[in-house]
């Protein structure tokens, strides 16, 4: 307005101009006013509502304060009590820890028991794992139980002679069980040949066909370079089945026994009690196998003075 009023020629055009001006201030005015008044409402709910929300600003602003205040009061409480709460948490980790303690304890109780039904029905593995867990258990983090002395004695000492228990049943089967099963179907073919009559001599026994375990650590040597080395595999994967009969399937069932003696940590032992007992099992066998191969000749009624005797 300055520079249009200091632009003009004389005292006229400022006048004029000036004129000009209060006009347009004045329709601009009265625009306002019927604007004002159309829209009197829409103007009118505005303001409140602008009051309201620098109302709920102002009250949040305060709240905010307040809660920063509490905040740095907690903090300064806290930072006084810090060692309390320190003690009070390692208390509570203490609790939880003796709790687990005592729940281990109940359960290594009971291992005396459930060891027994374990080797009274075979399970052999099953005992092995426990056994092994509630000693490497006694021995570390319950060593220093005073009560659970004479438990970790008795459990210590089941420990030592259980791979004696487990050596004989594997000998059992290398030595027993496999050689069984030939004079049982030697038997069989006896009492054939007894019941019909035949005086032709037994034909010999064709044992080639038989599920000796040297036959399947045999064929499990064969296993491709690309198969991963079967029995490894087989050895990793040898479960005990509680529905079966543990002595069900030999060749499984020493597996068992062989996994059971390396959880043990007595696999040289074992390889040893072997070879110490491989000539006296032997012998045992070839007694065992003349003594059924005469009382077989015996009951088909064989002259011991014939060409043919059981030698």
């Amino acid at each position: 307005i300055l520079r249009t009023l200091s632009t003009s020629d004389d005292v006229e055009d400022r006048e004029t101009e000036k004129g000009r001006l209060e006009e347009a201030y004045e329709k601009c005015d009265r625009d306002l006013d019927e604007l004002i008044v159309q829209h009197y409402t829409e103007l009118t709910t505005a303001i409140r509502t602008y009051q309201s929300i620098t109302e709920r600003i102002t009250n949040s602003r305060n709240k905010i304060k307040q809660v920063k205040e509490n905040l740095l009061s907690c903090k300064m409480l806290l930072h006084c009590k810090r060692d309390e709460l320190r003690k009070l948490w390692i208390e509570g980790i203490e609790h939880k820890h003796v709790l687990n303690l005592l729940d281990e304890i109940e359960n290594i109780k009971q291992v005396p028991q459930k060891l027994e039904q374990c080797m009274a029905s075979k399970r052999y593995l099953n005992a092995t794992d426990m056994l092994v867990s509630a000693v490497d258990s006694l021995e570390g983090p319950l060593l220093q139980v005073e009560g659970l002395s004479d438990l970790r004695l008795e459990l210590h000492s089941k420990k030592m002679n259980m791979h004696l228990v487990l050596i004989d049943e594997l000998h059992r089967h290398l030595y027993i069980k496999s050689t069984n099963r030939v004079g049982q179907r030697n038997k069989e073919r006896g009492r054939i040949s007894s019941l019909v009559k035949d005086a032709s001599p037994v034909p010999l026994m064709d044992v080639t066909n038989l599920s000796t375990p040297r036959k399947f650590l045999e064929t499990s040597q064969f296993s491709t370079p690309g198969s991963s080395s079967m029995r490894e595999t087989s050895f990793l994967e040898i479960k005990e089945d509680t529905d079966l009969d543990p002595e069900e399937n030999s060749t499984v069932f020493m597996g068992v026994l062989i996994k059971g003696l390396a959880k043990l940590k007595k696999i040289p032992e074992t390889v040893k009690a072997i070879q110490d007992r491989l000539e006296q099992e032997l012998k045992q066998i070839v007694k065992r196998s003349t003594t059924q191969v005469a009382d077989n000749g015996y009951q088909r009624g064989e002259n011991v003075s014939q060409e043919n005797q059981p030698r």
